[in-house]
């Protein structure tokens, strides 16, 4: 049971992560990222612990996959982050009983930040689809195409 817990907090902690723009993150603060997430300061040049605690390994890691989305067009948060959870749950069918949980921490940490309603608002073109979600994730409809994840922002991308 331990372990579940750690894994839910870890699950909490990336998408915490995830949902977080770079501008807002003590890494940016501090001069360590910029805001499109690109490293300014290396690891190994930190001096100051909060520095360190600010951009630990598992920041980093987040903030690659964060580059990353960006580049493959799920920059969205909202989309984005119904995807990773879509993935997680994919992945490991155990963390599905805790969907629900996971979802109310994250839209509870965006009010808290006053992000939700930003993110409610991206502008968004969405076409209508004709297929059965493979689960919805955050209020997103998420669909399986051509083995991948994607969500409903996305979804003309990968129909072609």
């Amino acid at each position: 049971m331990a372990s579940r817990t750690v894994d839910l907090l870890i699950t909490y902690r990336v998408i915490k992560l995830l949902v977080t723009p770079f501008n807002k993150q003590e890494a940016y603060k501090f001069g360590i990222i910029d805001e499109k997430g690109n490293v300014l300061r290396k690891y190994k040049t930190l001096k100051l612990s909060k520095e360190k605690k600010a951009y630990t390994l598992l920041h980093r890691f987040v903030f690659n996959i964060k580059r990353i989305l960006g580049k493959v067009g799920l920059g969205g948060r909202l989309g984005s982050f119904g995807v990773a959870l879509a993935l997680l749950i994919k992945e490991n069918k155990d963390v599905e009983k805790h969907k629900t949980l996971i979802e109310s921490a994250v839209i509870s940490y965006l009010k808290e930040t006053n992000q939700y309603n930003e993110i409610l608002n991206e502008s968004r073109e969405i076409i209508e689809i004709n297929e059965t979600p493979y689960m919805n994730c955050f209020g997103v409809d998420i669909y399986e195409v051509n083995g991948e994840l994607v969500s409903e922002f996305d979804y003309a991308k990968y129909k072609v």
